[in-house]
């Protein structure tokens, strides 16, 4: 697709059908490194609500009235910021230039709405992507990896921790993006509160908090496992998330627990890690680039 980039049109998310953005979205990530994207076109708009995406922020380069490249925008009004919720080419426009046009794009929108800064999450095998954006002035600023913790038998003992609704857990959640700098959008309120309009009746989001520290996390029965949403702890020691991880492991014995790859070591993930989680080797880096 030689020169392609300059016969691209960019258009808002909004102007694009969902079954185009769904057919598009599933042919770019057919290939991906963690596996094919499986969800119907009935379930696109929940993941968009997952990602935060905002559509009209969102762009979409349409070639010959094909939609071949888009990049996803979720606007982080409490940071100043946007973040890159995901960028994607149809295999025939890689290395045609698409992802460029679209990362430019998104980089002057930005600072032309007086944006302060930009943020990303990248796949540490996705060298090529890496290349892109560090190419464009993003830094690496955080680890994000993901943690297991194969299934455990009964074990006793007290579980010091406090239940919360969560309600009080978005709250927390709220004042902790405020004074922290980098929590990954995905463990915050916004996109904890898609999470839990979507579990199930019967295995409805839970919250726990202990000192410093709080988690929020599902059953997921019919996989025998739990899911962590978010753990976050501003504490040097991780005390608090080392008492949520060893009650959660006390709470589920015979289940697999496991975290997805947004967990800041720095903030919980070392506390999984000596609860005898293991760090996954599929990780993230957290990107910034300042305007």
């Amino acid at each position: 697709m030689p020169n392609a980039a300059a016969a691209l049109t960019l258009v808002p998310g909004t102007d694009l059908a969902p079954a185009d953005w769904h057919a598009a979205f599933t042919a770019a990530f057919a290939d991906y490194l963690i596996g094919p994207f499986n969800l119907t076109l009935a379930q696109w708009p929940g993941f968009l609500a997952r990602q935060g995406i905002d559509l009209a922020l969102s762009r979409g380069a349409v070639l010959e009235g094909a939609l071949v490249a888009f990049a996803l925008v979720a606007p982080r009004p409490t940071r100043g910021r946007w973040r890159l919720g995901t960028m994607g080419a149809l295999p025939a426009a890689r290395g045609s230039g698409a992802a460029p046009t679209l990362l430019d794009d998104f980089v002057h929108r930005a600072r032309d709405s007086g944006v302060g800064a930009l943020e990303l999450e990248v796949f540490a095998a996705n060298a090529r992507a890496l290349r892109l954006y560090q190419g464009r002035g993003f830094e690496i600023v955080h680890p994000l990896r993901g943690y297991e913790r194969a299934p455990a038998p009964a074990a006793n003992g007290a579980l010091p921790v406090q239940s919360v609704t969560l309600e009080e857990a978005w709250r927390w959640l709220d004042a902790s993006d405020a004074r922290i700098a980098d929590l990954p959008l995905q463990v915050t309120s916004q996109v904890t509160r898609v999470a839990a309009a979507a579990a199930p009746a019967d295995a409805p989001l839970q919250a726990w908090r202990s000192g410093d520290a709080q988690l929020i996390f599902g059953e997921q029965p019919s996989q025998g496992a739990v899911a962590i949403h978010s753990l976050v702890d501003p504490g040097p020691a991780q005390a608090g998330a080392q008492a949520l991880a060893e009650a959660l492991v006390a709470r589920y014995p015979g289940h697999l627990l496991r975290a997805p790859a947004l967990q800041r070591p720095d903030l919980g993930g070392d506390a999984l890690q000596r609860v005898g989680f293991v760090p996954q080797a599929l990780h993230q880096w957290l990107m910034r680039r300042v305007l």
